[in-house]
């Protein structure tokens, strides 16, 4: 019983650890530079992802998967794209 009770509460810490993600702050592709919500952004694979500038866009359009697993494995949560 004992057992079943550590492997519940381990599972639900991971699960509200990997909750927890920080949002988008910085720039995918040129590491390092700031953007916000009022930033250029590009919507791919029902995500919207911020960039720094214009010239950004066209490689998280090349690779969609790349940048989106990269934000991920770094724990930013990635904001949904809105549905048109």
């Amino acid at each position: 019983m004992k057992k079943y009770l550590l492997i519940a509460a381990l599972l639900v810490s991971a699960t509200l650890a990997f909750a927890e993600g920080k949002p988008q702050t910085t720039c995918p592709v040129m590491k390092g530079n700031p953007v916000s919500s009022q930033s250029q952004y590009v919507d791919v694979e029902g995500y919207r992802i911020y960039v720094c500038c214009g010239g950004c866009i066209g490689a998280i359009k090349a690779d969609p998967a790349k940048y989106i697993a990269q934000m991920q494995a770094d724990g930013v949560e990635l904001e949904t794209a809105p549905v048109e």
